[in-house]
């Protein structure tokens, strides 16, 4: 995974409250459904934040 932290052209952020339980197509389906992007996009960095202000999650 490390390797790959290279290859990250664009970081996006989502603003809003995300359920960190969900896997990565729960994740998938945010990007494609609420923000109108391609979230298989080669070297795009998606992150979410949770209820807790202490934790992110990544989608590379």
């Amino acid at each position: 995974m490390l390797e790959d932290v290279f290859g990250i052209r664009r970081v996006v952020l989502a603003c809003e409250t995300v359920d960190l339980r969900k896997e990565i197509d729960g994740l998938a389906m945010i990007i494609g459904d609420k923000y109108k992007q391609n979230p298989f996009e080669k070297g795009t960095l998606f992150l979410y934040c949770g209820g807790c202000s202490d934790r992110i999650k990544g989608l590379l």
